[in-house]
């Protein structure tokens, strides 16, 4: 099997011949977000290599912002669990959410509740997961720069995340993905 520029990566390995007892998740094979998981892995960002810092100062179409506040910012994860997948992050590189000031806190649910107003309305989904991983042992990818995760959720989508519902499609563009909520999102 040869990965889209040629590279070999390999056989392709039957599921049923691992040793462990075989289990009913298909898996896909993605070996270019090994360049994210160890970049993620071996330390921390700090303000001036953090995504999240970074994010704010290039343009909304390169960052994937899809509104800027006064404390806080909406911009798509990079990689959605669902198409339309956004987080709200505060300016301020702070790790927890007992570390934001009250108007951080304000504007971050002010945002959340905007975003689900705009991607009911463009994205028609029916419910939504949000939630906040705080700290690495909790999930957080980025556990130094506080950051909330608002998923769109339909009727017939998969259950709950890929991590436990196996494969995951996500069928739009990200910058597509982007303009659309940007466009739908209302002026202050």
């Amino acid at each position: 099997m040869r990965d889209y520029d040629g590279t070999e990566l390999g056989d392709v390995e039957d599921a049923a011949s691992f040793a462990a007892v075989p289990d009913a998740f298909q898996r896909l094979w993605t070996p270019y977000r090994i360049a994210y998981i160890k970049a993620n892995s071996e330390q921390e960002p700090t303000g001036d290599d953090c995504p999240f810092c970074t994010a704010p100062t290039l343009s909304d179409e390169q960052a994937l912002i899809v509104h800027r506040g006064t404390h806080a910012y909406v911009l798509l994860n990079l990689f959605p669990y669902n198409s339309g997948h956004v987080l709200v992050c505060p300016y301020r590189h702070v790790a927890t959410y007992d570390e934001a000031t009250d108007e951080e806190v304000a504007e971050i649910g002010r945002l959340t509740q905007v975003a689900m107003r705009v991607l009911t309305e463009t994205a028609q989904c029916h419910g939504f997961n949000i939630g906040m991983n705080q700290g690495r042992i909790a999930g957080a990818g980025v556990a130094e720069h506080l950051h909330q995760h608002i998923v769109p959720r339909w009727a017939l989508d998969s259950n709950f995340f890929p991590i436990v519902a196996g494969t995951k499609a996500v069928p739009r563009l990200l910058g597509e993905v982007r303009e659309e909520i940007a466009n739908a999102w209302p002026a202050a």
